[in-house]
């Protein structure tokens, strides 16, 4: 069966509950959504905003505080936000990303050359086994034993290494803290999870599908998984390149009649980052406009299903302004409807401001 580029762009809005907002609990939306981006500490409570019924940020931050999720370094080798149970089962299959990052990096692969990496963790853990650290901290202790190697560099080798959570106040919603580490296996004493890449492939399906053998590993950032999703019982379709795109046998597809109603997508936005082809959701010249040079992605615009502009929060004194500025022409209910999204997102995420909306010209 043939999808075309409209019938996988609603079934990918489907699986990432942005078709209409839905009653999950947060632990439950982060679940099924196989996590979060979140290199930046709040992106993923505008996340949760767009898409659940009545969610407030301190249901995810009870969530962190409680360690019933986590940050940590995950998928393609960048911070993600993921229930307890999954930072336990997939960061060791995505070892291999760290892996090759320690003999890449342009800034640390170097200067880490020739270390023995075994003793370096051993000395990590046994430091963090007192108490949790700041790279700083870590960097600096770390130094102390091997000082012919920067501090930085040797944190870097040991975020490689170990499956280290940034652990509260980090991430919790109105509160500041640099990263602080501890190891993952520590932290969620008592939480058990079987690594297994057939299942990270079905997690990513559930998410994402229909999706190619391509598109997982760049979600994922890791390579050879043709074999592991051959080996699946998974139903198959084409795309419109004739490319052959893998969905779970339970799964269904929406129509691709169905209405996709405007919405304000977080910054680092998942549908953004996690495929291979990403015109499903963003056309290859607008997604140069929303992700910089740097990896920074603005929170973007959806209009009829696809990105169609970008939004920021400013802040002046005691006003908050959402400035919305699209790429093409929208028509009118589509402007209507994201000015009152925009009117909002600023009474959920900023209550004590006065509130505004600016449209840009496109």
């Amino acid at each position: 069966m043939k999808l075309s580029r409209r019938a996988l762009n609603r079934a990918t809005l489907d699986r990432q509950l942005l078709l209409r907002r839905v009653n999950l609990s947060a632990l439950e939306a982060v679940e099924h959504l196989a996590g979060l981006q979140a290199q930046a500490p709040f992106p993923p409570y505008y996340a949760l905003w767009t898409r659940l019924h009545g969610f407030r940020p301190e249901d995810l931050a009870k969530l962190l505080i409680e360690r019933e999720v986590v940050r940590l370094v995950l998928m393609r080798g960048t911070v993600h936000l993921v229930t307890a149970a999954d930072a336990l089962a997939w960061r060791p299959l995505v070892q291999p990303v760290m892996d090759r990052d320690l003999k890449t990096n342009t800034q640390h692969a170097a200067l880490v050359a020739g270390l023995d990496h075994g003793a370096v963790a051993d000395e990590a853990r046994a430091l963090l086994a007192q108490r949790p650290h700041t790279s700083g901290q870590l960097g600096t202790a770390l130094a102390q034993r091997w000082p012919e190697r920067p501090g930085g560099s040797l944190m870097h080798l040991v975020r490689c290494l170990l499956p280290l959570v940034q652990i509260p106040p980090r991430g919790v919603w109105g509160r500041a803290g640099q990263p602080t580490y501890q190891v993952a296996d520590t932290w969620l004493a008592g939480t058990s999870a079987v690594p297994s890449l057939a299942q990270l492939v079905r997690r990513y399906l559930k998410a994402f599908g229909p999706a190619s053998v391509a598109d997982v590993q760049t979600w994922s950032g890791l390579t050879k998984l043709g074999e592991v999703v051959e080996s699946m019982d998974l139903r198959t379709y084409l795309d419109d390149a004739g490319r052959t795109l893998y969905d779970l046998p339970e799964a269904t597809l929406p129509g691709e009649d169905v209405p996709a109603p405007p919405r304000l997508l977080a910054p680092f936005e998942q549908p953004i980052l996690s495929y291979a082809d990403r015109t499903r959701v963003i056309s290859d010249e607008h997604r140069k406009r929303v992700i910089s040079q740097n990896g920074i992605v603005k929170g973007t615009v959806l209009a009829g299903g696809y990105v169609k502009g970008y939004w920021e929060v400013e802040t002046a004194r005691e006003r908050a302004t959402v400035v919305l500025t699209p790429f093409e022409r929208l028509p009118k209910r589509d402007v209507s409807a994201l000015e009152s999204a925009g009117r909002r997102l600023l009474k959920w995420a900023e209550p004590e401001a006065e509130h505004d909306v600016r449209l840009n010209p496109a």
